[in-house]
């Protein structure tokens, strides 16, 4: 291969490290519940859309870039009019409407994410605003330990009575239900050495061992990889999922899931940053055929064929 060939060869490969840099992630929502739920998204920049209804077995991808972070979440037992009015029994959002426009919600079981600029991503699940359904996250390629997590205990059934909500279809986290300093992880408590595990967090805690349960569980519950795109299941196959059994009419879904967590980790990283300094990648199970590395390596070695046959043709 000559010099030419070469020069060639480095502006190809120099365009595809520029695109994968600029591309971020794809999420894949998967409905594997019984009915239909009511996705929610929260984060920055903002996608395509911040809710949308998903009906029993449907799926629906949305491109993010680098850097994005965020949160995704669903709703259920909604009730929208045809100009997308209404509410949900559990997961709402508050904004009276199908979409959330920038606001969030509590007792919701939360799949986070901040995607890395040329560097690692990092997820999690999270109890901390509470739980409504079991969640997985799945990887897809990347490279790392790309660790799969979720939560896969029906945790409506073991909630306590001061944290469940009416109808029994989501199960509120101690901050949400008694509003305290040490609960919440605020004032004199907003740090990892005065903010400890409660009765509650580690109630759920031992449910689900890689959710986030209180704002500075970190250390088990934050996970990373690099440039992979990620597929987020709600009632996954396994889990415990019940359908909507409410005197009032309002849905109650009752799932199990396994997984990580992290609901108020914006906070955390605010806080102190001990959110990134106390990570933990656990322990991956998860080969991956055809990693992020393995596509960017078979892509060189058909540039290097084509540089050395098919340039000298058209450009010497």
């Amino acid at each position: 291969m000559g010099p030419s060939h070469c020069i060639v060869l480095t502006i190809l490969l120099f365009h595809i490290f520029q695109y994968q840099g600029i591309s971020g992630a794809k999420f894949t929502l998967v409905n594997k519940c019984s009915d239909t739920i009511w996705p929610a998204i929260l984060g920055n920049p903002t996608l395509d859309t911040t809710g949308f209804e998903l009906p029993k077995g449907g799926s629906r991808t949305f491109q993010a870039p680098t850097g994005w972070s965020g949160r995704f979440w669903a709703r259920t037992g909604c009730s929208f009019d045809g100009s997308g009015h209404g509410s949900c029994a559990t997961g709402d959002c508050g904004s009276g409407q199908m979409e959330c426009n920038g606001a969030g919600a509590t007792a919701a079981t939360l799949a986070e994410f901040t995607l890395g600029s040329g560097s690692m991503d990092f997820y999690d699940v999270s109890l901390v605003d509470g739980y409504n359904l079991p969640v997985m996250v799945d990887v897809s390629g990347g490279s790392g330990q790309c660790t799969p997590t979720g939560c896969v205990e029906d945790l409506n059934q073991r909630c306590p009575a001061e944290l469940r909500v009416e109808g029994g279809g989501a199960c509120r986290s101690a901050c949400d239900a008694f509003s305290t300093p040490e609960y919440c992880c605020k004032g004199e408590y907003a740090s990892p050495a005065t903010c400890k595990p409660s009765s509650y967090s580690q109630m759920f805690k031992s449910a689900c061992p890689k959710s986030y349960s209180y704002a500075y569980d970190d250390a088990t519950s934050t996970f990373t990889c690099t440039a992979a795109d990620y597929v987020i299941t709600f009632c996954p196959p396994g889990s415990s999922q019940k359908p909507w059994r409410s005197d009032n009419g309002s849905g109650s879904i009752a799932g199990s899931g396994s997984g990580t967590g992290s609901g108020s980790v914006q906070e955390a990283i605010l806080a102190d940053g001990s959110w990134l300094a106390n990570l933990a990648t656990g322990d991956s199970t998860r080969t991956h055929s055809l990693g992020a590395n393995a596509k960017i390596l078979a892509v060189m070695v058909a540039l290097v064929h084509l540089a050395a046959n098919v340039v000298p043709l058209g450009l010497l």
